[in-house]
């Protein structure tokens, strides 16, 4: 890893890249997205403060654990300027972050669980599927896909919706079966 003299106070895109790991194109992302910033030289070469190496270590830790980067922008935004996240920062916004982490935990936790059953199904449609439709309460009273009525055209002459010309159904008759009825 190279070394930059401590007189150097201002690094290249290539020296921060060279120094954090981070690919030139994700520092220039991480800038798009207001997570980093650089000064500009008057050959309008990007210049980042050595505050930048500490901020793209702290993104890139954020990010393996799954924390979002909006929600990193607004961490690094609590932080005053050109100053580098210190280990208290870090321990401060991971706590907030802690709880988010475990609601994602317990999700993957009952992904992993139910799995099988939504595989074995094939078609998602199972009667309580914790997957494809976690907070379900239609399927309390149908099984099947949980599908909108279907919006046909109106006839221009009588004002009312057609049925659908190829099955004859009428557009506001419910797509699921009752629950109970289900043909496996």
């Amino acid at each position: 890893m190279p070394q930059i003299p401590e007189k150097i106070h201002e690094l290249t895109v290539g020296q921060l890249s060279a120094r954090s790991g981070a690919a030139v194109s994700a520092l220039h992302f991480y800038e798009t997205k207001g997570l980093i910033s650089s000064t500009r030289t008057p050959g309008n070469q990007r210049r980042y403060g050595r505050d930048a190496l500490r901020r793209v270590a702290f993104i890139r830790a954020a990010q393996r654990v799954g924390i979002p980067l909006a929600t990193i922008r607004e961490a690094l935004s609590s932080l005053p300027e050109e100053r580098t996240p210190t280990r208290e920062d870090w321990a401060r916004i991971s706590v907030a972050w802690r709880a988010e982490l475990d609601g994602r935990i317990q999700q993957l936790g009952r992904l992993r669980d139910h799995l099988t059953d939504c595989i074995g199904c094939g078609c998602l449609s199972l009667e309580t599927c914790v997957l494809s439709n976690p907070d379900d309460v239609v399927g309390e009273t149908m099984a099947g896909s949980r599908l909108l009525p279907i919006r046909f055209p109106v006839d221009e002459r009588t004002g009312e919706q057609r049925a659908d010309d190829r099955t004859g159904e009428s557009a506001c008759e419910p797509v699921c079966e009752p629950a109970g009825e289900r043909a496996d």
